[in-house]
């Protein structure tokens, strides 16, 4: 599957920015989707994920009650909306998507293996 990532910027601390991923794939509702971030000089991180259905989301506990992931299956997209943003939050973002569902809550890089290129979002102080 290909994946695309748009929306990332800069933002003021405490604002709100939503990224958003394309999918080219015709089975896109089969698929578990996630963010992950990757800051300079750190290792890719899990933000969140989102099951095939939508009815089941997963955050980390950096951005849990600030991020929101949901998926559109009619429109092949995951949407990532990120709310009270703080500098530590500045990083590159990235889609994922894994056909089928994944066995933990808490993924790492190896669970995926449909990448898109990442978006930048930049946090200002």
């Amino acid at each position: 599957v290909q994946l695309q990532a748009s929306g990332g910027g800069l933002v003021q601390a405490g604002g709100s920015l939503t990224l958003s991923c394309a999918a080219s794939v015709r089975n896109f509702n089969a698929y578990t989707m996630a963010w992950f971030r990757q800051a300079p000089g750190k290792e890719r991180e899990f933000v969140a994920h989102i099951i095939w259905g939508g009815s089941r989301q997963y955050y980390s506990d950096s951005v849990k009650g600030r991020f929101t992931i949901s998926r559109d299956n009619a429109r092949n997209t995951v949407t990532l909306r990120m709310n009270m943003l703080k500098p530590e939050d500045a990083a590159v973002y990235f889609c994922a998507g894994e056909l089928g569902a994944i066995a933990t809550t808490h993924p790492t890089e190896a669970d995926f293996s449909s990448w898109g290129r990442g978006t930048l979002v930049t946090v200002s102080s």
